[in-house]
């Protein structure tokens, strides 16, 4: 591939990848959601990035109502800036003071949206059928 191609695929590719980060964000996300629930975790949380300009050197995931030492037992470093990561590429500002949500409503507000995204883009999720382009017109 030369020079002049690559330009040229250069919308197709970051179309692709977009969709690649979003397929990766949903499976990872269910997994998240899917532990919460397997462990029973649930109620306000508050996500920190990490500063290692400040004390914090590593994204924090701290409870705000229930207990934070079950969120520390079901949960790694990783994991955390892990979520910090998708949460922050599904356009959530994590990174400018923290971002607080309910971790019972991760699901229902994450999912839905890159379902649609990667069903827009002609992606099939868990084995499902991709849309067909007819079907895909008649929601329009």
């Amino acid at each position: 591939m030369n020079f002049h191609q690559l330009l040229q695929q250069r919308a197709d590719l970051l179309r692709r990848t977009r969709l690649a980060n979003a397929a990766f964000a949903y499976q990872r996300l269910g997994v998240f959601v899917a532990r919460l629930a397997r462990a029973r975790l649930h109620g306000l949380v508050a996500l920190w990035p990490g500063d290692p300009a400040d004390e914090r050197p590593w994204p924090a995931l701290t409870a705000l109502e229930d207990s934070q030492v079950a969120i520390e037992e079901h949960f790694l470093d990783e994991d955390i800036v892990e979520l910090v990561d998708i949460l922050g590429f599904l356009g959530e500002d994590v990174h400018s003071g923290g971002l607080t949500f309910r971790l019972e409503e991760l699901e229902s507000v994450y999912l839905p949206q890159l379902r649609r995204e990667l069903e827009a883009g002609g992606i099939a999720i868990a084995g499902e059928a991709p849309p067909s382009k007819q079907s895909q017109r008649g929601r329009e």
